[in-house]
């Protein structure tokens, strides 16, 4: 792909490339934005190169998801889950699209990942297994299981508003 295609490509799907890194980085629209930069910056450099063997999407979100992981590994930005649910849990219910976001965050990290990539960036459990790295029958078990814990999430929360 030549460089001013690619430049048009990253201008088309800045935005949705913004809402993936920010997912990717746990909503932290700061470290987001880094990570946006770095990814930028590997493509201008060509450290990140468009093989064309998926869609420029499916491809920019494999860096960005890759660039996050990269910077998390070094950054030590990882905590225990243990302490990441006792923050969401103590939070005040809200009906609102946050309130469902910090439902997503409580899922483990791949079927969080799954859920993001195919509701919030409209992409088929294929595409979603090619951002990830991993095989589609992984994706979809994921996928299932996914479904099956948010459903609970959410229940328990209604269960917890109604007696509270």
């Amino acid at each position: 792909m030549k460089p001013n295609q690619l430049e048009n490509v990253i201008k088309e799907l800045h935005a949705e490339a913004y809402i993936w890194a920010r997912q990717c980085c746990n909503f932290d629209a700061c470290l987001a934005e880094d990570i946006l930069q770095q990814v930028y910056l590997k493509i201008l450099e060509g450290k990140a190169r468009f093989n064309g063997q998926s869609s420029t999407k499916t491809w920019l979100f494999a860096v960005i998801r890759y660039t996050a992981i990269e910077n998390f590994k070094k950054e030590n930005h990882l905590f225990p889950l243990e302490e990441s649910m006792d923050l969401i849990i103590e939070e005040e219910p809200e009906e609102t699209v946050g309130s469902h976001e910090k439902l997503i965050q409580m899922l483990p990290e791949k079927q969080r990942e799954v859920m993001l990539l195919v509701f919030y960036h409209g992409l088929t459990l294929e595409k979603s297994a090619e951002v990830m790295g991993i095989h589609i029958g992984t994706v979809r078990t994921h996928y299932d299981r996914a479904k099956k814990n948010l459903k609970t999430l959410i229940l328990n929360k209604k269960a917890h508003e109604q007696a509270g």
